[in-house]
């Protein structure tokens, strides 16, 4: 559902899985023996709506094939097995891995069922193409980011939300309290589920919908404070937008971004029983339609059609190396184990010697954005565990060898 660096936490225990639940459906859909089905059925299992892609035309991407996957990666210590970037590949459950450079698919694999059609749930990845309408907003004047998110939405200030800005929520420095232990079935984020009908309710029955269960959340200290990572941010900040812009989501997206991308296909949003987006882990797309939505961030705004889809301004200051945000993010009650790391707009910068940004959802999904080298890697993974740093951190070493590599040509 929700994904980040927590995603680097690297837990070892699985989600509890009776033995015979090989069904899709809400109960199960999350069991590690289920998880490679599930997330490319996901509108079999939840509500949906689409995203439209409108009706311009579709971008054609290049094939100029690479041997990519004969690339050595790092290690990040002595005692690391010597990997390749096909290696790391195969040991972490992927699903589907691109690399495309200035517009070109260097490399394009699928596994798993997995095809150049099918539309794959991208976990928290959600939050990055979320953040992406807060900047298009921003930019056509709709939306400020230093005001009140109560100042768009009244009723949030009957909630802990009450004071924070929308800044607080792009970055996620609000004073909310959420747990974000996926394992922990009593933890917020897993009682969210429940709230929005994405996972059995357990005993009493509490809020129901996305918006009441955000007004039940309560501040644990000031807004404006250290980084941490809470998927409910993503949500009030997609609830902010809603009102900001004056359209529900899969209408801000389609119009300010998916529309001008040059997509492939629509863009799928999980929803909950009323119809309100799953903003923070809920969508699902197919591998190259996110290389094109990636393009942007390497190419100062400018999409493969050629249109300029944010402003350079905002990809400037997302991809901005500040040193506040360095410190918030260091200030973290959590071990995120991204020394020098940094949060912006709803995107990871996990490494600050490559200054990559990296859009993350928990059990493997990832857009790895490198501006300096204009290239997109795309991974699309089902792994058993939401968090496994053995599998994300060899992953984003690979994609930096392949940047690194892309550096000389």
């Amino acid at each position: 559902m929700a994904a980040e660096a927590t995603d680097a936490a690297g837990t070892t225990a699985a989600r509890t899985a009776p033995t015979a639940s090989n069904a899709l459906n809400i109960a199960t859909w999350q069991y590690p023996q289920n998880i490679k089905r599930s997330f490319q059925n996901i509108a079999r299992i939840h509500p949906t709506i689409k995203v439209s892609r409108g009706d311009g035309p579709i971008v054609k991407l290049h094939l100029a094939e690479e041997k990519l996957g004969k690339l050595e990666v790092a290690k990040a210590s002595i005692t690391d097995p010597a990997l390749t970037v096909r290696g790391v590949m195969h040991a972490t459950n992927t699903d589907a891995v691109l690399v495309m450079h200035n517009g070109r698919v260097l490399w394009e694999k699928y596994n798993n069922t997995m095809t150049s059609l099918t539309d794959h749930l991208l976990m928290s990845v959600s939050k990055t193409l979320v953040g992406s309408v807060a900047g298009a907003l921003c930019d056509a004047g709709l939306l400020d980011v230093e005001c009140p998110v109560d100042s768009y939405v009244p009723a949030l200030a009957r909630s802990g939300y009450a004071g924070a800005r929308v800044r607080d929520l792009l970055d996620m420095r609000s004073g909310i309290k959420f747990s974000e232990e996926y394992l922990d079935p009593t933890a917020e984020v897993r009682l969210m589920e429940e709230a929005i009908g994405w996972a059995p309710a357990r005993g009493a029955i509490g809020p129901i919908g996305m918006y009441e269960f955000l007004l039940t959340l309560q501040a644990k200290g000031p807004h404006g404070g250290p980084f941490e990572y809470r998927s409910c941010e993503t949500d009030a900040l997609g609830w902010v937008l809603e009102s900001a812009g004056g359209a529900p989501m899969q209408e801000l997206l389609s119009k300010y971004i998916w529309s001008k991308i040059g997509a492939q296909q629509d863009l799928v949003m999980g929803v909950d029983q009323f119809g309100t987006g799953m903003f923070d882990g809920g969508f699902n797309a197919c591998l190259r339609d996110l290389a094109r939505f990636g393009h942007m961030y390497v190419n100062g705004g400018r999409a493969l059609t050629g249109k300029q889809v944010l402003s350079e301004d905002w990809v400037a200051q997302t991809l901005s190396a500040d040193p506040l945000l360095a410190q918030a993010f260091a200030q973290s009650p959590g071990d995120n184990m991204m020394p020098g790391g940094r949060y912006r707009n709803q995107i990871w910068f996990p490494n600050p010697a490559t200054n990559a940004a990296v859009a993350l959802g928990i059990h493997g999904q990832m857009i790895y954005m490198d501006p300096a080298t204009k290239m997109v890697a795309v991974k699309l993974s089902s792994w058993p565990l939401p968090q496994d740093a053995s599998k994300l951190f060899p992953t984003i070493r690979a994609f930096e060898a392949v940047s690194a590599y892309l550096a000389t040509k």
